[in-house]
């Protein structure tokens, strides 16, 4: 699905393709097994220096995208996401700014923004021309142990009218009332990268989405 600027909308089960987690095959069969449940949105995080390997799994990440009509985001390398073609970059506190990616990206492509539990933040970068703003941890996290909690309330913030990502520890057994509370989508790593069946976990996260539109639609 795209908006009105023609760029793919910011919704449903967000998945972090993190290679500390995965790499290689078992990274992109997973995202496949995510994709073909049901995912919209897939980032390409790798915090190595090997720029070719960077490349080969982000072009590799982008195809399957592209297959599926998902959007495809690269964490804080826009020119990466430049060369592999993607929708857009996320980027955190110290990684450059709106004004740098926006800049190096147009205004064509997607910038995303961590915003932690600040919701000054937030709105900072909307006001900045930010595409998304991404709340957590809202739960404990054993990809970021020490990572700061968010609350719930920061999913109904009303001055907010971009797309709100909630990330954390989230799983199936506690996204619902995320999603209840306003959360366009949910950004996870563990409860699909590390599951023995990737696919069938991603389904469980979509249903829950789905489940919001036949009460909601």
């Amino acid at each position: 699905m795209t908006n009105t600027m023609g760029k793919k909308t910011i919704e449903g089960l967000y998945l972090l393709a993190d290679t500390s987690v995965l790499q290689g095959e078992a990274l992109l069969q997973a995202v496949a097994a995510a994709l073909t449940a049901g995912a919209k949105v897939v980032q390409y995080r790798d915090k190595s220096s090997d720029a070719q390997k960077r490349r080969g799994e982000a072009m590799a990440l982008r195809a399957l995208c592209a297959a599926h009509d998902a959007c495809f985001l690269v964490n804080d390398d826009a020119p990466l996401a430049l060369d592999v073609g993607a929708d857009g970059v996320h980027i955190g506190r110290d990684d450059g700014g709106m004004a740098r990616a926006r800049a190096a990206l147009g205004a064509d492509r997607i910038v995303g923004v961590s915003c932690y539990n600040q919701p000054e933040l937030a709105r900072r970068a909307q006001s900045q021309g930010a595409d998304y703003v991404a709340f957590g941890a809202f739960f404990p996290s054993d990809i970021k142990p020490h990572a700061v909690r968010a609350d719930i309330a920061l999913l109904r913030d009303p001055s907010l009218n971009v797309p709100v990502v909630a990330i954390g520890g989230i799983n199936a057994e506690n996204a619902a009332p995320l999603i209840a509370n306003g959360a366009s989508a949910i950004a996870v790593i563990s409860a699909v990268l590390k599951a023995d069946d990737p696919g069938r976990a991603a389904r469980e996260l979509v249903q829950l989405f789905e489940y919001r539109l036949e009460q909601h639609p």
